[in-house]
């Protein structure tokens, strides 16, 4: 045992995995899911353009 070592070991690095090949059905559904994000992120700034839903806000009850 080394007096210098103290504490935890770092984990040796692991080494980079190369380029995955993707057949027509991977393409297929990484496009789709890519399309839906995109839809969505038009949807919010649209929605974030509006405002609020027409109306006077949070109603109060007459209760105190």
């Amino acid at each position: 045992m080394s007096s210098k070592q103290g504490g935890k070991l770092k984990p040796l690095k692991q080494p980079k995995s190369g380029k995955k090949e993707y057949d027509e059905h991977d393409m297929e559904l990484m496009q789709k899911k890519k399309d839906e994000e995109k839809a969505l992120k038009e949807l919010r700034t649209k929605a974030s353009q509006k405002g609020s839903f027409g109306g006077p806000g949070l109603k109060k009850s007459g209760k105190k």
